[in-house]
């Protein structure tokens, strides 16, 4: 067991790991003790030793936080690099949807702690490649703990030279293989030029990357779709070959299951004042450039042809929105907004904004929230023109 300072990555070293499997005592007796950290900490190295303490410690933290992405996450494997970028578990099996329709073996790329090839194996037999003997452990004790490990095999090596093998492929690129978090797909590894040749040579496949990432017009003859789950936008996935449907662009909701497929260049929807309702369109059909499609397909309109909210006469049944009913209109003045909250009976604020730039908490510390109902302040730009939307949220 190595002595001195723990390494900034600790679970990069396959022995503790190892030894942290073979010590569940360590994990009974934590569960049991209370208090701070520090007080707990001190309790456990009196019985285990201090590496294996300040392991067990990181990863119940990582399994707590876990549990937003994973259903058994207290049972899971986990660095605090491969948790951030785990696929979450909703988002990984609606992918391996896909896969299923296609059929066959699949080689998982860049494992990490092997969210999606626990997903996928719920369908076919996976190969999941990462770098890291250490990942590779996590992936195959994951496994066991979803029940997949019979079709979950591990191999510690190079995703460039992996053999495919006749595969469909799903890859989720490093995005910190310079220990910083970087958007710029050229910056990814493997790199830019991998993927690419992936989409074109490889059997079929996914390529998993960060909504926000640089993606746009880097994949020729693929689809991009943009993934939500609960509000939030998870993931981009370029799908190609076999896999790829006819559209270009598409938008999915989770959990709803609801997608929406266009063209981006050709939609054009009309714009309008702020009529009863505003609608916030989900992130998903924003970073998809499906707005003006979705608009067109609703019958609503936008507020301005550089701003994504939209607004109707009446909501539109539809999980690609959130609506909300329109109380006032008002200028982007803080004394005339002041001035409307005074008189309002408003407790609680949700304060939401796109194009124009606002401080959400300096705002709300600003103003007279008193009363005891919960409303939304929209900043928006309406036909050109910056104002202040006051709403009541629908659901």
């Amino acid at each position: 067991m190595t002595q001195g300072p723990a390494p900034a990555r600790p679970f990069d070293d396959p022995d503790l790991l190892e030894q942290l499997r073979r010590t569940p005592q360590l994990f009974e007796r934590l569960r049991e003790l209370s208090g701070p950290e520090l007080a707990r900490q001190r309790q456990l190295r009196e019985e285990f030793p201090a590496d294996l303490v300040r392991g067990a410690l990181l990863l119940e933290d990582l399994r707590q936080r876990g549990a937003g992405k994973f259903q058994r996450s207290d049972r899971m494997w986990f660095d605090r690099e491969g948790l951030e970028q785990a696929t979450s578990e909703a988002v990984a099996r609606y992918k391996a949807q896909r896969f299923a329709a296609a059929g066959g073996p699949v080689l998982d790329l860049c494992c990490g702690i092997g969210a999606d090839s626990l997903a996928l194996a719920a369908h076919a037999d996976v190969v999941a490649v990462d770098q890291r003997e250490s990942a590779c452990l996590m992936t195959r004790w994951n496994a066991e703990v979803y029940d997949v490990a019979g079709r979950v095999a591990t191999r510690e090596g190079d995703a460039e030279s992996a053999p495919r093998e006749g595969r469909a492929v799903h890859i989720d690129p490093d995005r910190r293989p310079g220990g910083r978090r970087s958007l710029r797909i050229e910056e990814h590894s493997p790199p830019l030029a991998f993927l690419q040749e992936l989409t074109a040579h490889a059997p079929g496949g996914a390529i998993k990357l960060s909504p926000a990432s640089n993606f746009g017009g880097k994949f020729s003859g693929c689809e991009i779709e943009l993934v939500s789950l609960d509000g939030e936008c998870k993931e981009a996935i370029v799908w190609f070959g076999p896999l790829r449907t006819e559209t270009d662009w598409r938008a999915t909701v989770l959990p709803e299951g609801a997608t929406l497929a266009g063209d981006p260049w050709t939609a054009r929807a009309e714009t309008s004042g702020l009529r009863q309702w505003l609608l916030d369109p989900d992130p998903a059909v924003v970073r998809a450039g499906l707005v003006d499609v979705l608009a067109e397909r609703t019958g609503i309109a936008r507020l301005d042809a550089v701003e994504e909210y939209l607004t109707a006469d009446r909501p539109p049944d539809s999980p690609f929105v959130r609506a909300f009913e329109v109380l006032a209109e008002l200028s982007n003045n803080d004394r005339e907004i002041r001035a409307w909250f005074r008189a309002a009976d408003c407790g609680q604020l949700e304060i939401l904004c796109r194009r124009i730039p606002v401080n959400p908490e300096k705002v709300r510390q600003k103003l007279p929230l008193e009363g005891s109902q919960p409303l939304a302040l929209i900043y928006a730009r309406v036909q050109g023109r910056a104002r202040a939307v006051v709403c009541r949220r629908l659901c």
